[in-house]
C-alpha cells in the first residue's frame, strides 16, 4: 500500500484521524496542511505543507509521493481537490458538511469509477453517523415519509476556528423549519432548533425521504437559548461584514461552557409507524476522527465500489456505530419503536 494523504491534518480532526490511521499504517500517513508544526502527531507521520487555495501544490505533493487515498479533514471552495484525486485513481474520504460542495463531488462518479477510484461523502458525526442511524430507522418504518435528525453538541468542547466558522454560517441563514422537543438520552428533554446540516439534504437524494429536517442544541441549556436569541435578532447575518463575522466567530471560539459529550438522535415516520435511535458519546471530534479513520480503512481493503457515495448508500459502513463503541467513544444505544407518533 502506498501513502494516505490527511489533508488539514494538523486540525482538531485532522490530527486525531491522522495518529489513529498511523497506528494502522504506520509510516504511510502523511499530515497535509498550512502549519505543519501546529499540531502534535506520533513521529512515524510525515508532515507537509499544503494550501488548497493552491492547487498546483497539491498535484506536486500527489506527484512526489503515490498516494493511494485522500482525507479531506477541510472544507474546500470547490470540488477541484475531489476531481484531482478521483480523476487520478485516488480514493477520496471527505469529511465535508456542506450539501452544495458534496453535490459538485457526487456529480464526479462517472470519472471516479472510470480511474478505479472510490468516494465516500458524509463521513463524520453529523452528517456521518446521523445518515447511518437515518438509514437504519428508514428501514425500520418500511420507508420513511419523514425524517427528523436531533444533534446536541457539547459546548464546552473546543472546536477547530473551520468548524465554529461553518456553523456561524449557518446561523446566518433562515431556519426553515420549526424547533422541537426531544428526550435526548443522558440529557433530558431539550428544545432543539433546525440548522442547515448536509445531511437533510442528501438523506432525500440517497433514501428518497421527501421530508428530512435536521435539528440541533447544546448540552448547555442556556447556551442552546442564546444562540437561539441572537438568531432571531440577526446577530450572525453580516455578509457584508466580514470583520464583524470574524469577530463573532473568535468570541464563539472563547466560549466553552458545558461539556464535551453529544447525542444524535433519529426519528423515522411512516403513517402510523415510528422509530427512534439514538447514540451518546465524548468527544465530537474525535468521533468524527473515527469515523473518518474506519471509513478510510475500509476503503483501502477494497471492500468498496468505485464511484462516489455518501456513507449510508455504502452497506460494508453500516457497523461503523458498533465500531465507535468499541473505541470507547459511544456509551449508550436507545431505541424506540412505536405504531403511533407521538412526536
Amino acid at each position: 500500500m502506498s501513502g494516505i494523504l490527511v489533508i488539514g491534518g494538523y486540525g482538531a480532526v485532522g490530527a486525531q484521524v491522522s495518529t489513529t490511521l498511523d497506528g494502522w499504517f504506520p509510516g504511510q500517513v502523511i499530515a497535509a496542511g498550512r502549519n505543519p508544526d501546529g499540531a502534535r502527531l506520533p513521529d512515524t507521520v510525515r508532515r507537509a505543507r499544503l494550501d488548497l487555495a493552491d492547487i498546483g501544490g497539491l498535484e506536486r505533493l500527489l506527484d512526489l509521493d503515490p498516494i493511494t487515498a485522500v482525507v479531506l479533514c477541510v472544507e474546500p471552495a470547490d470540488a477541484t481537490v475531489a476531481e484531482t484525486c478521483l480523476s487520478r485513481g485516488i480514493h477520496l474520504v471527505d469529511v465535508g458538511a456542506s450539501d452544495h460542495l458534496l453535490r459538485q463531488v457526487e456529480d464526479l462518479t462517472d470519472r471516479a469509477t472510470v480511474s478505479g477510484a472510490t468516494g465516500v461523502l458524509s463521513v463524520g458525526l453529523a452528517p456521518g453517523l446521523t445518515n447511518l442511524l437515518a438509514r437504519r430507522v428508514h428501514d425500520r418504518v418500511g420507508g420513511a415519509q419523514r425524517i427528523d435528525i436531533t444533534v446536541l453538541l457539547g459546548a464546552g468542547e473546543r472546536h477547530g476556528a473551520d468548524a465554529v466558522a461553518w456553523t456561524v454560517a449557518r446561523l446566518a441563514q433562515p431556519a426553515g423549519a420549526r424547533p422541537r422537543r426531544y428526550v435526548m438520552p443522558g440529557y433530558g428533554r431539550r428544545i432543539a432548533y433546525p440548522l442547515d446540516f448536509s445531511d437533510q439534504h442528501s438523506l432525500r437524494r440517497t433514501l428518497g425521504v421527501p421530508r428530512v429536517a435536521t435539528r440541533m442544541c447544546l448540552d448547555s441549556a442556556f447556551s442552546t437559548t442564546l444562540l437561539a436569541g441572537l438568531r432571531r435578532l440577526a446577530v450572525f447575518r453580516v455578509d457584508r461584514r466580514p470583520a464583524l463575522r470574524h469577530l463573532i466567530t473568535a468570541a464563539l471560539s472563547r466560549v466553552h461552557i458545558g461539556g464535551d459529550g453529544f447525542a444524535v438522535r433519529v426519528d423515522a415516520v411512516n403513517g402510523d409507524r415510528h422509530a427512534a435511535l439514538a447514540l451518546t458519546g465524548n468527544g465530537q471530534s474525535r468521533a468524527t476522527a473515527l469515523v473518518a479513520a474506519h471509513v478510510t480503512r475500509t476503503v483501502l481493503a477494497g471492500a468498496l465500489p468505485t464511484g462516489v457515495h455518501h456513507i449510508d448508500q455504502l452497506p460494508a459502513l453500516a457497523g461503523i456505530p458498533e465500531q465507535l463503541a468499541a473505541h470507547g467513544i459511544l456509551r449508550t444505544s436507545c431505541r424506540a419503536d412505536r405504531r403511533r407518533s407521538t412526536s
